[in-house]
């Protein structure tokens, strides 16, 4: 408990850590609280819901944490929505049911968002709107949509960051950055999942998504990266309307994706836009290498002439050159069939255990192609696809790039979305195109040449700094500063019963002595009598009376008898 303090001693209240405790021990989760070295907190917690506990026989543990995520609040719920696009951290139970979490909270008033855009920007709400709705288009944890009107005459909509957001998302980060510090710390083969790793991406990504001005550049660099293509729409942003904790952009009047009755009504060509769906997004990821991360119906209007808005850029997705290479490099050796290729390229290119069966991985990665050998292209689901192969190579602990899940899941819904719009939708001969143009720019002599020329100035560099960094090692050992660090991993709990143990043989010790010594003392006519008999010895017997009262107490108060 003591270490779990020292490691927040700058966090402004220690009451949001017992409240994670409590809600977790409340979920049953006592056993993740004794793994994190916080064997008093789950005790307090047992004890705290002893009574009255729900009754949580019905639920499994999946369904149990994503109830204490909602519980927890809007971070964790963003957490847990992260993790949902992380087969290769939790299991697959836990990825449907971290599915579930819903971004939505009830609206707050109108009345106290004005005073934050006021702030934010510097005038009255009246000196900035012609017209402003009280009532929100939606509202989620961090941020509240309103539709306004300029006083320019321009239809926008304006998100409104909540007040006091920043303050509470910051203080859940301290809390789960410490949570993950204490599991690196106590939590065997934690490395390989690296969760103070995980949590620093976390918080970078949910500080971006509170900054809306980000969100505001999001939207142009997607527009200058399609400014030749007219098909595609953006919102315009209005900078003198925008902050950090404001964006007004262009109200976007369209057509759900979903709505194929209301398309087919508006006489527009469902067929036509699957393929420019499709199409755009391929163009961000393996064009651009920067795509909308959360592509899902509601973000996704269809405007006169088959055009297509994609609204929401809080979640992009960024594949650079390398990982564009080793995506194009891993479905060129699953097309040919080449396990040894492939299982080369993951051992490259991911986060491997020690013990990995290589065997094993070829056999279950020939199965998985087996699968798809006689199956017709058209039928194939892409997405689909590389979430099966990315759930084979995570249970072998191998580790990929955050944003290649990212992009499997984008790939599933936009695929989805394009066999909704038009059942013969044939992804692959989307891709196909795309494929061939990584291909031939990968081979090309131009490219060969950089590669050559990398792997030439990587080895000089090697060969350049080899003599320093040996002689700074010599020199290191003859004046003996040459140190290894050492860490153990799960001897806190050890040393905390092991302390506790001997606090209470100490303790019974002294209770002995004082029975034993007032039993002389009770022999003899020294000293101060009452009722014929020693003070001294009435005394001891008080206080070992009372020692051991208190001994009992303590140990039935542990739980372990």
């Amino acid at each position: 408990m003591f270490s779990f303090f020292k490691i927040n001693s700058n966090i402004r209240s220690i009451r949001r850590y017992w409240n994670i405790a409590r809600v977790l021990s409340k979920y049953g989760f006592d056993n993740a609280l004794e793994m994190l070295g916080l064997a008093d907190m789950a005790a307090k917690g047992r004890r705290l819901f002893r009574s009255g506990a729900l009754d949580l026989s019905g639920f499994s543990s999946a369904e149990r944490m994503r109830m204490a995520l909602e519980e927890l609040g809007p971070t964790f719920v963003k957490l847990g929505q992260i993790l949902s696009t992380r087969p290769d951290i939790i299991p697959a139970a836990f990825l449907t049911e971290f599915e579930k979490l819903q971004d939505q909270v009830p609206s707050i008033s109108f009345e106290e968002l004005r005073a934050q855009i006021e702030l934010e920007l510097g005038a009255s709400v009246e000196d900035l709107f012609e017209f402003i709705d009280h009532e929100s288009l939606a509202a989620a944890s961090i941020a509240q949509v309103h539709r306004a009107r300029l006083k320019s005459g321009e239809e926008v909509v304006v998100k409104v960051r909540r007040p006091g957001v920043v303050k509470l998302v910051e203080s859940d980060i301290s809390a789960m950055m410490a949570l993950a510090q204490l599991a690196e710390r106590h939590v065997s083969g934690s490395e390989l999942y690296d969760p103070v790793g995980v949590m620093r991406e976390f918080a970078r990504s949910i500080r971006r998504e509170m900054d809306f001005s980000r969100e505001g550049h999001t939207i142009e660099k997607f527009r200058d990266n399609f400014k030749s293509v007219a098909w595609m729409h953006f919102p315009h942003v209005y900078w003198s309307h925008s902050s950090r904790g404001v964006l007004t952009m262009e109200y976007i009047d369209g057509i759900k994706v979903s709505d194929l009755s209301a398309l087919e009504n508006a006489g527009l060509d469902r067929k036509l836009i699957a393929k420019r769906g499709a199409d755009a997004f391929l163009e961000m990821v393996l064009k651009h290498g920067f795509f909308h991360g959360d592509p899902h119906p509601g973000n996704v209007f269809i405007l006169p002439e088959n055009r297509i808005c994609l609204l929401d850029y809080g979640i992009v997705g960024r594949i650079d050159e390398s990982l564009t290479s080793f995506l194009s490099d891993i479905i060129i050796a699953i097309v040919n069939r080449d396990m040894d290729q492939v299982v080369s390229l993951l051992l490259f290119a991911g986060d491997i255990s020690d013990s990995l069966d290589i065997r094993s991985l070829k056999r279950d990665l020939s199965y998985f192609i087996d699968g798809y050998y006689e199956v017709p292209l058209k039928e194939i689901e892409v997405g689909r696809m590389l979430l099966e192969f990315i759930e084979i190579i995570t249970l072998y602990n191998i580790r990929i790039h955050p944003d290649l899940m990212l992009l499997a899941k984008s790939l599933v819904i936009v695929e989805g979305m394009g066999r909704t719009l038009n059942p013969a939708f044939d992804m692959v001969e989307h891709v196909r195109p795309f494929m061939e143009k990584a291909v031939r720019r990968k081979m090309s002599p131009k490219n060969i040449y950089k590669d050559i020329s990398t792997v030439l100035s990587s080895y000089t560099s090697l060969a350049s700094n080899l003599p320093r960094d040996l002689k700074e090692i010599i020199n290191r050992l003859n004046r003996n500063k040459f140190k290894i660090d050492l860490e153990h991993r799960g001897l806190d709990k050890f040393n905390t019963d092991f302390d506790r143990s001997m606090n209470r043989l100490s303790s019974s010790l002294i209770l002995a002595a004082l029975i034993i010594g007032s039993s002389i003392i009770m022999q003899t006519d020294k000293g101060i009598q009452f009722l014929g008999f020693p003070v001294l010895a009435f005394i001891g017997y008080v206080v070992a009376g009372l020692l051991g009262l208190w001994l009992v107490y303590a140990i039935i108060r542990s739980g372990r008898m």
